[in-house]
């Protein structure tokens, strides 16, 4: 069994990992937005999209793609609290969103906890990260598209779309 801090360094280079991903593909992101968005208001027959809602809709698309990048900085705000105040920002991350993203963060645990197993050194610790990202995706996604998918609308269309691009930007 992985020693609880194995785990969390583990997840920590998985968090750095998904930073510096995103820093160097953010470009890819926000060119993937316009098309993904388009096709998704056209799915799901929202009605009343003007060009002008479109270019709304997209800048909170593209400030949602910063925000994700801020959660994964390794410099941001994850690492400024004490353990339990970082418990506690997270349970209220997690009341917050329209999402349950739960069950997803204890799958990215659990197999961050198995593959912490295998850590025996630094490079080796980047290489699990790297796995990490490929099996779990980046956390929340999952539970953002699954929710959205089960219920869609307008309000939840912006964090989808973002995991959307994120996801197939990431593989």
């Amino acid at each position: 069994m992985a020693k609880p801090n194995t785990t969390n360094l583990l997840l920590k280079a998985y968090y750095e990992a998904l930073y510096e991903l995103l820093v160097a593909k953010k470009e890819v992101l926000e060119s993937k937005i316009e098309d993904l968005l388009t096709d998704e208001i056209a799915a799901e027959a929202y009605e009343d999209f003007d060009d002008e809602k479109l270019a709304a809709y997209r800048q909170a698309c593209l400030a949602f793609i910063d925000e994700r990048i801020e959660m994964y900085n390794p410099f941001g705000i994850q690492y400024l609290y004490d353990r339990g105040r970082a418990k506690e920002a997270f349970e209220l991350e997690l009341q917050l969103n329209w999402y349950d993203s739960r069950a997803e963060f204890e799958a990215l645990v659990e197999t961050a906890r198995s593959k912490a197993e295998l850590v025996t050194q630094q490079d080796n610790l980047e290489q699990l990260a790297q796995e990490l990202i490929a099996e779990a995706g980046a956390f929340p996604d999952k539970s953002i598209i699954s929710a959205y998918q089960a219920g869609p609308a307008l309000n939840k269309l912006p964090d989808y779309v973002v995991a959307r691009v994120i996801e197939d930007t990431i593989i």
